[in-house]
């Protein structure tokens, strides 16, 4: 929320104190105001951000291999708009060891109850006119944004390796800060590692190793807290192009240099779709297999899974999604976790822009078709769930983990509200619009009303265009009115599956296993038919290798039909699979396939008792729930 937004916040509650009998004018906009206050309330932060906030962070940490923790103290450069004496940060496991203002008074604070998944307030003492707040404090061991591995954990076996992941409200488990997205800060550090080892961070990044090893960072754009991130561990850096490189270790960099050759690419071609990369650099840092996501797009340096590196460029288009967020979700970011689709809603739909600007228009339908199919299913299993209104783009997850809202719904659902739009004006109107979005709440946050207006006042009306936003946005499921994306391509690949049940040999199949693309083999697989048996599986995979294909996204599609089928030719391969591999993406879907039989089940637990010490707590704390674990 801008100064300007504070400020008319407290104008408003005091028209409502002292205003009885205000005219209908007045009343309507005060009404008006407070539904926009009210849509602004971050129903997962402690944070009294509307009375103080922050204006800056800077860190002062040293990471600790051996006793796996981070200590030191973070300042916090604040902004009292109300003058209160009392200003709230969000923890979560936390050591508070002391709490000094303005670099001199050591002031008086409150750790309030703890809540399992919001943490704890962290309630400080202030003045009205303390214009910095530093906390000297330390992260437990078992901290849920800090994923520490050891030497065997990473591809060299030489050297530890700590990465953090922020999002959703993860943050306040390594700093404590005013843990929501509505709150926008810039934020330095200063961070000491152990010899040999390599610091980077969301910000501006050295590219080679500190001889006494303490790195310096500057974020000089504001952010929202979740992106603040840290990895630590033996790094090397190459460049890809004039703003673009990758860090990772020295034994993966030949191969991401290889995969990553068309980034700088990407860079320009989102530029000429929605304007300047205004972050300065584009960089990628390629994690250990823990990371629980495909990609993070924390500002200036991704952070990526290895599971990306297929050998032949075919799954970058995930660089093209955390690139588009340099536009949507880190140049203009969702308000609240409800609003979370205006982060990925319009990632998605840029992120198949850059990929059609890059690679041509059948393979962006490609990728969006098998989009659509993963949003099919998707969409049929909330609606048949406990939360069926979670098909809505606008959620309500009061009183729930922020996660649940990150489905198919806000990545797909949105992007299709948006592809549908642009159907219905034109694409030449649509980007002007979108660029003109994105130039007008640069370094905001947006909520949904406030979308929604803005669409209606800015592309709708001026155009005459009758749309039913209302459907898209407030009601469940996929409206009749989706724009509907087709691939002659994929139509061919469904011919051939019709034959499997009918064919001896796969040579049948006619099929040329050198010119299929991934998205291709993907549809493939999705379209198996019901018919097929054990046996059919093993010609197919006696054939294609899909068991240990080396590609995840398709092995991790072929590991959940085999299970469904009882093709045990897998076993061994989806074992070291989920051993090795720790994506929420791939391990809740196979995981799930396993745990609906007791023999699955008995199977994935004694996997899984293998493989949880590998897994960060965004992953586990998930599979946890789905085997029933208990330890």
């Amino acid at each position: 929320m801008s100064i300007n937004q504070i400020l008319r916040t407290f104008i408003i509650s005091f028209l409502l104190i002292s205003c009885s009998a205000a005219s209908p004018d007045q009343a309507e906009m005060i009404e008006h105001e407070k539904q926009t206050n009210e849509q602004l309330v971050d129903h997962h932060s402690y944070a009294n951000s509307f009375d103080v906030y922050t204006t800056h962070l800077h860190l002062n940490i040293s990471v600790d291999f051996d006793e796996e923790i981070l200590s030191g103290y973070v300042v916090h450069d604040i902004d009292n708009v109300s003058k209160t004496d009392k200003m709230i940060f969000d923890i979560n496991g936390l050591k508070i060891e002391k709490i000094v203002l303005d670099d001199e008074e050591v002031t008086n604070f409150e750790i309030g109850e703890h809540d399992e998944l919001l943490g704890s307030p962290l309630t400080v003492d202030i003045k009205p006119n303390t214009k910095k707040v530093q906390i000297f404090y330390s992260t437990p061991s078992d901290a849920k944004a800090l994923q520490w591995l050891n030497p065997q954990q990473t591809a060299g076996k030489q050297y530890p390796y700590l990465f953090t992941q922020g999002q959703a409200i993860l943050t306040r488990t390594w700093i404590p800060c005013q843990d929501t997205p509505g709150k926008r800060i810039t934020y330095s550090a200063d961070v000491e590692v152990p010899d040999g080892l390599m610091a980077v961070m969301s910000a501006d990044n050295d590219t080679v190793r500190s001889a006494d090893g303490w790195y310096h960072f500057e974020m000089t754009n504001p952010i929202p807290s979740y992106l603040i991130a840290l990895a630590v561990g033996d790094l090397e850096f190459a460049s890809l192009g004039e703003r673009t490189g990758v860090f990772t270790e020295p034994s993966l960099i030949d191969a991401c240099v290889y995969e990553f050759a068309d980034v700088e690419q990407m860079v320009i071609a989102a530029e000429e779709l929605y304007g300047e990369y205004k972050w300065g650099r584009y960089d990628i840092i390629v994690l250990p297999p823990s990371f629980p996501f495909g990609g993070m797009e924390n500002p200036k340096l991704t952070f990526a899974t290895p599971t990306i590196l297929a050998g032949d460029r075919s799954l970058v288009s995930l660089i093209a999604h955390e690139l588009a967020h340099s536009w949507s979700g880190n140049l203009v970011t969702n308000a609240t976790w409800n609003d979370f689709w205006l982060n990925e809603g319009f990632t998605v739909y840029f992120e198949n822009r850059i990929m059609e600007q890059v690679y041509g228009k059948e393979y962006a339908d490609m990728l969006m078709q098998i989009e659509y199919q993963g949003l099919e299913s998707e969409n049929e299993d909330i609606i048949d769930g406990e939360h069926p209104e979670d098909t809505h783009l606008k959620l309500d997850l009061q009183g729930r983990d922020p996660d649940e809202g990150m489905t198919a719904i806000a990545y797909v659902k949105g992007a299709l509200f948006l592809k549908t739009l642009e159907e219905a004006v034109g694409r030449d109107k649509f980007d002007a619009f979108l660029k003109k979005y994105f130039d007008d709440h640069e370094f905001e946050t947006v909520t949904t009303e406030m979308f929604v207006a803005y669409l209606k006042s800015n592309l709708l009306k001026p155009n005459n265009v009758e749309f039913n936003v209302d459907e898209w946005v407030y009601g469940k499921g996929i409206p009749d009115n989706c724009v509907k994306v087709e691939t002659d391509k994929f139509e061919l690949v469904s011919d051939k599956c019709d034959m499997i049940v009918d064919v001896d040999k796969v040579s049948e199949l006619g099929i040329d296993k050198d010119a299929w693309t991934t998205h291709e083999w993907l549809h493939f697989i999705r379209h198996i038919p019901e018919a097929a048996t054990a046996d059919d599986l093993k010609m197919l995979d006696d054939e294609f290798n899909f068991s240990n294909r080396g590609n995840s996204e398709i092995m991790a599609e072929w590991y959940v039909i085999s299970i469904e089928k009882g093709y045990h030719g897998i076993d061994p391969y989806m074992e070291k699979f989920l051993i090795n591999v720790g994506r929420r993406k791939f391990l809740e879907p196979i995981y799930s396939a396993l745990a609906e039989t007791d023999e699955g089940l008995d199977m994935a637990r004694n996997i899984y008792a293998k493989a949880r010490p590998n897994y960060h707590s965004i992953s586990y704390l998930t599979i946890d729930e789905i085997l029933g674990w208990e330890g």
